[in-house]
């Protein structure tokens, strides 16, 4: 016969020992009720086991826990003789949860949203759990702006003690800001003061960035603008009193209201050192960015602190605390600050660890290392370690920090962390032109081939006209000390795209090698030769400029048939790299010059070619980006310059709105571009962040204005024959590879120029 123990334990649970079990010895368990559960789970949970003594208490805790675990909605406990019966109804388990009426969210997104809280398919059902996935639900909708949103939750029950979830959403329309009110401003306008929020009341650009609907973290970040704005003019006092946010009754539009005051200018009186200066108090002082007299501008006070921390780090200091007291005299509005060094221990670095890398070797990125383990810590070295990494342009992100090495005062760990990119690029370009229409062309290469770090490349085209097979290899590390090795191998021809400009055939074969040298952390040295045999064949019907070519070449007055030539070219070169990334620079400069060279061939010649590129940082997260290139060939002795050697301008990379390679001197019986022996090009950019991205500086918008020209051999460098042209473009790092595009007006273009006013140029990659 069964003794019901349930309300005996339910007395006790609630009222002590008012109603006593009478202990007996447990000889047996039995677990009834359960479907889904393994009855090895209820036992594993149960505080008892067969053998001991059964009381009030073991009742209690036996309940208690077997409730905690979730599983069960009723427990009771009985007993048969001395076997202890465990009776249990189990909570339904969760077989789909679906919605309807969503837009706003991707239903996958919210399905693994949900999961993540305890509501999902094979989850146990928990009518508090769903409650939070509700308040959960509505929460993510309210911060997109939809206020309106109606949520409506059925639980289905179904057979073998299941159920499903159905959230039924009517999201309503989305709140737009409908009005920012800017209250206690004397000083600077609500149009100047509303320029530096992200929240407006909408644009061109608000489909993209969303700036026209409220968000609580977006009006916070805009609270600090606000006192950033302020703070940079001299207003140190300035006060954000409160905020406001109301919704109308329909839940469509917003008005926010901030109140401030905005206080007196104040000017900067002193600048004082105080704490362990190390006899540098000059050399500190250099970098303060305040000035005596100078407006007080709190963004100018925060770089002077991480100016100082950042120098006392180089000398091992990695914990230093730099804080700037000020003393404000209201009086003259004038305000003081004393800068409070204390530069705490001197550290080393205990580990540098990496991080993030799937593909990459550890040794490609730490061969890149400037800062090294077991010494002192030097903030320079770290900061050009990443620099070094993020400029080999294997990594979508390269992030570094400086972590207090745990159970030490006086060491630190460097975590670098990269962001895999691929870095395999099939590249095709092209444009469109009334002339020649659609145009392209193709190369494929793979930068970090099988994470070494080698680039490996080869161009294919099997075009009609352009048919060129190569192939390249570039070993940053061909030896441990950093000496690179790169080598070609290439069979080029070239036909004229059109038979109404004339025959010619121009093939080349051959190959190169160079080992470059570095100088310093950012100059390297290099020395090539190669080995090439060049043959222009022409007939009556040939261009005059390589009629003339042949004549120079073979003597032969007509201009008509074969000319070969083989060359020797020395090259030495001269690189230096002081940019923040090779992927996309903010900061730093790029130079190059290289010159080829061949006095063994039978046609001498040599060729010099410089750039020169410049990263500024600017307002507003802008960069200003200039490139020039000047490049010059000339033949030797009495040999002309090799026409196969010419410069050619115009199109992305040189001169946006002219067709590519269409800049210079013409032939003057078809008209053809000929290219020339000197060219000059510049460019201006200014980069701007695409509105939305934030701190992404793979996607960006840009205006930009080109110059350029090309020259014939000989001819004088005039700048009043380069050709301008201005206009916008978009440049992306994509997922698929880099793309770029540009619309330009050519500002002084002449009849006989060709032009192209957009272009773009996009890569695969893989």
């Amino acid at each position: 016969m069964r003794r019901s123990l349930i309300g005996t334990a339910v007395l006790a649970l609630c009222a002590g020992n008012a109603m006593a079990i009478e202990p007996f010895v447990i000889k047996d368990i039995r677990v009834e009720g359960i479907q889904r559960t393994e009855a090895g789970t209820v036992f594993s949970y149960l505080p008892v086991r067969v053998g001991e003594t059964f009381n009030d208490d073991k009742s209690i805790s036996a309940i208690k826990a077997l409730y905690a675990t979730g599983f069960f909605k009723d427990v009771r406990l009985e007993a048969d003789g001395q076997v202890l019966v465990v009776l249990v109804e189990e909570r339904p388990a969760i077989s789909k949860v679906e919605f309807t009426g969503t837009k706003e969210f991707e239903k996958d997104v919210l399905v693994k949203a949900l999961k993540d809280i305890g509501v999902g398919e094979a989850k146990i059902f928990d009518k508090a759990s769903v409650d939070r996935a509700e308040q959960e639900l509505k929460r993510q909708y309210l911060s997109r702006g939809l206020y309106g949103v109606k949520l409506v939750t059925t639980v289905t029950p179904l057979e073998r003690n299941r159920v499903n979830i159905t959230f039924a959403v009517d999201e309503g329309e989305i709140a737009k800001i409908k009005q920012i009110n800017i209250i206690g401003n004397k000083v600077f306008s609500d149009k100047e003061l509303r320029e530096q929020l992200a929240l407006n009341t909408g644009g061109w650009f608000s489909w993209y960035t969303k700036a026209d609907q409220y968000s609580k973290t977006k009006l916070t970040g805009d609270i600090e603008s606000l006192k950033s704005f302020y703070l940079n003019r001299g207003y140190i006092e300035m006060n954000i009193d409160s905020t406001q946010v109301s919704i109308t009754p329909d839940k469509k539009d917003i008005y926010i209201t901030i109140n401030i005051t905005e206080g007196e200018k104040y000017n900067v009186a002193d600048i004082k050192f105080e704490g362990e200066t190390f006899g540098r108090e000059d050399e500190l002082r250099s970098l303060v960015l305040l000035r005596k007299g100078s407006v007080y501008s709190g963004e100018l006070l925060t770089a002077t602190n991480k100016l100082i921390s950042d120098r006392l780090g180089t000398f091992g200091y990695a914990f230093a605390n730099v804080n700037a007291n000020p003393d404000i005299n209201q009086e003259k509005r004038e305000v003081s600050f004393t800068f409070m060094i204390d530069p705490g221990k001197r550290a080393y670095v205990r580990h540098m660890n990496i991080a993030g890398n799937t593909t990459s070797r550890d040794e490609v990125i730490r061969r890149e290392f400037r800062q090294f383990e077991s010494s002192w810590y030097d903030a320079n070295k770290i900061k050009l370690s990443r620099d070094r990494v993020d400029r080999l342009g294997y990594f979508k992100d390269v992030t570094i920090d400086t972590p207090e090495a745990q159970g030490t005062s006086d060491q630190v760990d460097v975590n670098l962390t990269v962001v895999e990119k691929p870095t395999g690029n099939f590249t095709i370009g092209g444009a469109f032109s009334q002339s020649e229409k659609f145009t392209f062309q193709a190369a494929i290469q793979q930068a970090n081939f099988a994470g070494s770090g080698t680039t490996v490349g080869m161009e294919l085209n099997t075009s009609k006209y352009s048919r060129t097979i190569s192939f390249s290899q570039f070993d940053p590390y061909y030896t441990d000390d950093g000496i690179s090795r790169s080598y070609e191998v290439y069979l080029r021809t070239q036909r004229p795209p059109a038979l109404n400009i004339g025959s010619y055939t121009i093939k080349q074969k051959g190959g190169r090698i160079s080992y470059g040298v570095p100088f310093s952390e950012t100059d390297t040295v290099f020395l090539g030769i190669g080995l090439e045999r060049s043959s222009i064949e022409t007939d009556s019907t040939s261009p005059t400029r390589f009629q003339q070519y042949v004549t120079d070449v073979t003597g032969n007055p007509s201009g008509i048939g074969k000319a070969e030539t083989n060359a020797v070219p020395l090259t030495l070169a001269w690189s230096r790299d002081s940019r923040d990334s090779g992927l996309t620079p903010s900061i730093g400069r790029y130079q190059r010059l290289n010159l080829e060279l061949d006095v063994i061939g039978k046609q001498k010649y040599y060729r010099a070619i410089y750039e020169h590129q410049y990263y500024k940082p600017m307002i507003w997260k802008t960069v200003l980006a200039l490139k020039g290139e000047l490049d010059y060939g000339r033949g030797l002795g009495d040999t002309p310059y090799p026409v196969f050697k010419n410069f050619y301008g115009g199109g992305i990379g040189s001169v946006r709105g002219y067709e590519s390679s269409s800049l210079g001197a013409v032939d003057s019986r078809y008209g053809d571009a000929l290219g020339g022996a000197a060219r000059v090009i510049g460019n201006a950019e200014l980069q701007l962040p695409f509105p939305g991205s934030g701190k992404d500086r793979s996607l960006r918008w840009f205006g930009f204005l080109d110059a350029g020209q090309v020259y014939q051999e000989g001819e004088k460098l005039r700048y009043s024959q380069l050709r301008y042209s201005a206009g916008l473009g978009i440049s992306w790092i994509s997922p698929v590879g880099p793309l770029k595009l540009s619309y330009a007006k050519p500002l002084n273009a002449k009849p006989t120029d060709r032009l192209e006013r957009f272009q773009f140029q996009m890569g695969s990659g893989f």
